[in-house]
């Protein structure tokens, strides 16, 4: 299987075939659910019978002994297949193998040489000398060299789930109200001179399941944040309040009594005012299309807002920000909490809340165990030497607060039997669709500010569509190597040599359809998503609005991300003739096909798989946040305080409005909690 898998990198990717197909082998092992790792296997393995070969393609010859031109027809037959499966095949090989070739720096000492040939060369900015003062519990060490690793047990107030934009708010919170808390995080903890320097690095580190993180049958590709702060190490730092017509809906819809009033405005405006948001002042190359587009088209488009104070401009934002600038929920939130005595836990996967008598008064967490000269995992009794040891920790609270993201907390949840039928339900994705506009100058997307510019100018509901942003979607080269479109083993390199002059755009739709989150066999999160028409239709929308965008702003060749088609601008065109030419690509557009793993999708938020609201039979939670049971009574002690808990998708960047809604969340756990001493 190996062998064929080098043979599917070498017909993406030419070059560094056998390193690339080891490092997919190595990432599927970690990252992947074992029932997709057995049915991609399969195909590694059909592909090589002749039986099958000549059932599936007419003629009996291996896909290893085929010629490149045959394997490049086989692949695309699979892109365009009517058959699911061969659909997802083809996506979850092109996504991972591209993304490697792009994204891996070259084994040590030997650089990547497809960074110099495409011209890649990143910042590498100072590391501040001010160094994030979280030091989480020493808990990873074995109990002895040799023998088993011992339980842990330890006790506080409240407990909290994570330590992303919401659980952050909630420990700096308690904490400042005299709770004792601890913070369980499944990922790592990593202050600025510890921080991914490349891409490939930092999938694997800080990004939920290394970053190969899609829905189950591979359709939609998902970013998540997976460290101490969670999404807000790692994102783009656009911040963006909830629209008011959106809290209008959550009142009127879900019973949300407040949301849209002076309370909620207060905690925007504190949230805001902790990240130090203000508006963006540096507009790069990629931004420039926005603004310069807009301008043409008397659209409306500005800077956006952004959680930054003396930014670099050096485009490490999805690295984590070595210079300490960018305003993360670790130095916002968790610094001010851990000052005030908060107790952090990373590399802890929690696998249950505890329950007594319908009470909360607890959680059980799987801790990784290390080497304590290094810090490495220490491998576990199992065969597979990426399986690392664990040992049992036990946080006993008599109030607990699950944060752990809309892709996590619902499988804590149902792992710990609670029985809202709503649990992992009415899951929002933000579905993203993007286009790439081509310029005569350079763009260099991984360069500057991550986001600076965006146009609200489709951001309501119109008509059979949803509203959705306009912003620009900067990248180093692995991320745009799987997100543009692979049509040949030359027309993708083709593309990737022109990256430089690569300016992409993103419509980050308000999704109005919705997915769950369930459990595997294998305990594992399974994510199912389907578009609706209405989604469907606003993410053609965006197409075609982001292609007028980037023409507008002088764009010579234009790609939708997927499959093709593109359009060509040429000075040689009669009069006329261009903008006939671009009516067609426009038609085209219109009737992009989005069957799942046809065009390509993308989230980098997710919400309201366990949302709040006053329907005792849809809202697992309550409009405060407390978890309820079937039965509609709530469930004492425990409490949701993350993005989770969005009765619906909010069509802007969220993390604003999770941290405005775990002030929320934190007052009432507050009020009902113990009184501190």
């Amino acid at each position: 299987a190996l062998a064929t898998l080098a043979e599917l990198a070498e017909t993406f990717v030419r070059g560094g075939a056998v390193r690339r197909s080891g490092l997919a082998a190595e990432a599927l092992s970690r990252a992947a659910d074992p029932a997709q790792v057995r049915q991609l296997r399969l195909v590694l393995r059909l592909l090589q019978s002749r039986v099958v070969n000549l059932v599936l393609t007419g003629h009996p010859t291996p896909f290893r002994d085929r010629s490149p031109a045959e394997r490049e027809r086989v692949l695309l037959g699979w892109a365009s297949s009517r058959f699911p499966l061969r659909r997802s095949a083809f996506q979850a090989f092109r996504k991972l193998l591209t993304f490697l070739a792009y994204a891996d720096p070259g084994p040590p000492g030997v650089a990547n040489p497809v960074h110099a040939a495409i011209g890649y060369v990143p910042d590498r900015p100072p590391v501040t000398t001010q160094l994030a003062t979280i030091r989480p519990l020493d808990v990873h060490a074995p109990a002895s060299p040799t023998g088993p690793a011992g339980d842990i047990t330890l006790e506080a107030d409240v407990v909290i789930v994570g330590s992303g934009a919401g659980g952050g708010v909630i420990a700096a919170e308690l904490t400042r109200a005299g709770r004792s808390v601890i913070v369980v995080e499944a990922g790592p903890f990593l202050d600025e001179a510890h921080l991914p320097t490349d891409e490939m690095d930092a999938f694997s580190r800080v990004y939920l399941n290394h970053g190969l993180l899609t829905t189950w049958d591979g359709s939609i590709t998902m970013l998540a944040g997976s460290a101490v702060g969670g999404g807000t190490l790692v994102n783009w730092m656009t911040s963006i309040a909830v629209p008011d017509d959106v809290r209008a809906d959550w009142v009127r819809d879900h019973g949300l009594d407040g949301i849209d009033g002076p309370a909620f405005d207060a905690d925007i405006a504190a949230v805001e005012g902790e990240l130090g948001v203000a508006p963006t002042t540096v507009i790069p190359p990629k931004d420039a299309v926005i603004l310069r587009g807009a301008a043409v088209l008397g659209w409306e488009a500005s800077p956006t807002r952004r959680n930054a104070t003396d930014c670099g401009e050096c485009g490490s934002c999805p690295f984590g920000c070595p210079r300490g600038t960018k305003q993360s929920g670790i130095r916002a939130h968790l610094a001010t909490a851990a000052a005030s005595g908060a107790r952090i836990v990373d590399r802890a996967r929690v696998t249950r809340i505890l329950l007594e008598s319908g009470r909360a008064v607890g959680v059980e967490a799987a801790v990784l165990v290390a080497d304590p000269a290094t810090g490495e995992p220490v491998p576990g009794p199992s065969a597979d030497p990426l399986v690392a040891r664990t040992r049992r920790l036990i946080v006993r609270a008599p109030q607990v607060v699950v944060a752990g993201g809309a892709l996590r907390s619902p499988g804590i949840l149902l792992a710990s039997g609670l029985d809202h039928p709503g649990i992992g339900r009415h899951l929002r994705l933000h579905p993203v669709a993007v286009v790439a506009g081509l310029f005569n100058d350079p763009i260099d997307m991984w360069r500057g500010t991550m986001q600076a510019a965006r146009s609200l100018e489709f951001s309501r509901p119109d008509g059979d569509r949803n509203g959705y942003v306009i912003e620009s979607a900067p990248g180093h080269p692995g991320l745009i190597a799987l997100a543009l479109p692979w049509e040949s083993t030359d027309s993708h390199a083709d593309l990737l040599g022109r990256i430089r002059h690569v300016g992409p755009l993103i419509a980050v739709t308000r999704d109005g359809g919705a997915g769950r989150v369930r459990l595997t066999g294998s305990g594992r999160a399974r994510i199912d998503y389907a578009l609706d028409d209405r989604g469907v239709a606003t993410l053609r929308h965006g197409l075609v609005s982001m292609a007028q965008l980037v023409r507008a702003a002088g764009a010579h060749q234009i790609v939708a991300v997927g499959t093709p088609p593109r359009w060509h601008g040429r000075s040689g065109f009669a009069p006329g003739q261009e903008a006939r030419s671009f009516g067609v690509f426009e038609d085209a557009l219109r009737s992009f096909d989005f069957a799942p793993n046809r065009g390509s999708v993308f989230s980098a938020h997710q919400m309201g798989s366990v949302r709040m609201g006053a329907s005792v039979a849809d809202h697992p939670c309550d409009p405060d946040g407390r978890l309820r049971t079937r039965a509609g009574q709530p469930v004492t002690g425990l409490y949701v305080g993350d993005g989770s808990l969005f009765p619906t998708g909010i069509g802007v960047n969220p993390m604003i409005t999770i941290m405005a809604l775990a002030r929320r969340v934190a007052r009432t756990v507050i009020a009902e909690g113990r009184a501190p001493g």
